[in-house]
């Protein structure tokens, strides 16, 4: 018989009420709103009621540069949490509630995985508490508010060539990235160009993501630019009297959900923002409460170090004001050895038979990534710890190369079978990691709030990337000198490239040199607290595969969810 489904393990769970999960952070009864007998969400006002309490070391999990099948960083999340128990610690773990478009696409769901699972798992892959629901009719909200005022007679004088501002749906379909609207007679709307992104990459995911309170999201959704007049003044959602209904519908969100693991560690699960548009990682407020609810804190950040980590030390700290204790930089065999540019992954397809021959040599090859990955970390003062995460196809010789690149820059490293094993198979990862946080942190901003947007960009591309510089485009020019006159230069950058290369090009592996970023476009999101370059094509609507997993995701005559993964 074969290792069970993720499905199967996550049914055989045995779950506790969520009142002792609660117990377990020291949060009392009357802080959680329960959401069936499974979910519950823990109220605001549980910031301030624990802010006196001792703060929990604070750990961010990151990753290499991974191959498009992903490398488990949210499954080590999930184990590390798990593991601490077994070293005689509490923990709480903090991460992003996954978009339903991967999760009937090819990604699927973001629970984890094997022994090392958030639960249940099919209700956090599909609805959950409606939080995605709520970012969606709240930006829809706004763009029917727009064009209601454009309809209205524009009083903002907003140009019509220059609307940002477009919808979104939590489904991945092509067919909507651009379409036309106002079609139809004259009380139908004013026909224009727009289009249709992912949930996921609404500048509302991300504010969501980052406020602290009702009164500070209410401000951030007013400050939210949805185009430009002629002269290129902003006009932002408050000038269309569009904020108040958004805050509205999204109060009940802000609340973050209280979910557990299969060993039923604490599991604040908040928010789920683009790692590739957005910074990539679950809520401010989520962590703002796990941070005084035990020994450690366990939150993740998406994509490689170069991506999510970067974004958590250069937007998230700033607007949480929290200071990351330990890193922990998750490397798998498969990716070094893809790292080495002798094999080609494709999502959706079996691995090549010769990326699961025994070969360290290739391991060390691709060990360029992990080197620079782990300077990433080290660079913001965080000290890294290397997650060996275990594979039943790995051999231990190669997990001995991992530990020797690992040593050779002065790391920690611990081979983890958290996803075959749980928690205890996270214990010599969870040690590694406890000692890590408990060395000095010496944590620092990459640049300060006062550089210009442009040596905010440089400096991210030469010092995390690897660049030789970067290349403005002239259009992106306009809009970076745009965006410093109308006054949002003091904001942080949020880089949007490919997540399958530290470089702006997914082809080039390992940590290359010898390359310049180059930025095509620039975009501003205001109210979430960015101005985000492009470089590269960025698509903010994916679209289904040849096979995607809604062909085979259904449900049994009783109503259960079958074949989600």
């Amino acid at each position: 018989m074969g290792f069970p489904s993720d499905l199967t393990i996550a049914r055989g769970a045995n779950l506790k009420p969520l009142d002792e999960v609660a117990a377990a952070m020291d949060i009392p009864p009357h802080l959680l709103q329960p959401y069936g007998d499974d979910v519950a969400k823990i109220k605001l006002s549980a910031v301030q009621e624990l802010a006196d309490r001792p703060k929990a070391k604070y750990v961010v999990v990151s990753a290499v540069t991974p191959t498009p099948l992903g490398e488990g960083k949210t499954t080590t999340t999930v184990g590390l949490g798990q593991a601490f128990s077994h070293i005689g610690k509490r923990a709480t773990i903090a991460i992003r509630q996954p978009s339903m478009g991967p999760t009937f696409g090819i990604k699927g769901g973001a629970a984890g995985g094997g022994y090392s699972q958030v639960v249940p798992m099919d209700i956090l892959n599909m609805h959950l508490t409606g939080d995605f629901h709520a970012v969606t009719a709240a930006h829809n909200m706004l763009s029917a508010v727009l064009d209601n005022h454009l309809f209205q007679g524009n009083e903002q004088g907003i140009d019509q060539h220059d609307i940002t501002w477009r919808r979104v749906l939590d489904v991945n379909d092509r067919a909507l990235r651009n379409i036309v609207v106002g079609l139809g007679g004259r009380l139908d709307g004013v026909p224009r160009q727009t289009g249709f992104d992912i949930t996921a990459a609404s500048e509302v995911m991300a504010i969501l993501a980052l406020s602290t309170s009702i009164p500070e999201m209410r401000a951030r959704l007013g400050r939210i630019v949805v185009g430009y007049r002629a002269d290129g003044s902003a006009v932002a959602a408050e000038d269309i009297k569009g904020a108040g209904a958004m805050a509205a519908i999204m109060v009940d969100a802000l609340r973050p959900n209280l979910m557990q693991t299969l060993e039923n560690t604490p599991v604040l699960v908040h928010a789920g923002p683009f790692g590739n548009i957005a910074h990539g990682n679950s809520s401010v407020v989520a962590d703002l409460i796990g941070i005084h609810a035990g020994h450690y804190l366990v939150t993740e950040a998406g994509f490689g170090a170069d991506m999510g980590a970067e974004r958590f030390f250069n937007i998230k700290c700033r607007a949480s004001g929290l200071v990351p204790d330990a890193a922990v930089v998750v490397t798998t065999v498969r990716a070094l050895k893809a790292h080495s540019g002798n094999h080609r992954i494709v999502a959706g397809k079996a691995l090549p038979e010769a990326l699961l021959a025994e070969n360290p040599d290739e391991v060390h090859e691709g060990g360029a990534n992990l080197r620079k990955q782990i300077e990433n970390i080290r660079i913001h003062g965080v000290t890294p710890v290397v997650a060996i995460n275990a594979f039943p196809d790995d051999h231990p010789s190669e997990h001995a190369a991992i530990a020797e690149i690992a040593a050779s820059v002065g790391v920690r490293s611990a081979v983890s079978t958290h996803f075959s094993d749980g928690g205890r198979g996270g214990a010599d990862l969870a040690q590694a990691v406890a000692e890590a946080a408990d060395e000095p942190s010496d944590f620092a901003f990459l640049y300060p709030d006062a550089a210009s947007l442009r040596e905010k960009i440089e400096i991210v591309a030469t010092k995390v990337y690897g660049a030789d510089g970067v290349d403005v485009a002239p259009a992106a020019s306009r809009q970076l000198d745009n965006y410093e006159r109308n006054g949002f230069g003091d904001l942080p950058v949020c880089i949007a490239k490919t997540h399958l290369s530290i470089s702006s090009d997914p082809s080039l592996k390992g940590a290359p040199t010898g390359w310049r970023l180059p930025v095509r476009e620039v975009r501003a999101s205001v109210g979430a607290g960015f101005v985000y370059p492009i470089c590269g094509d960025m698509r903010t609507m994916p679209g289904l595969g040849t096979h995607p997993a809604a062909h085979e995701i259904d449900v049994d005559a009783d109503g259960n969810i079958v074949n989600l993964s």
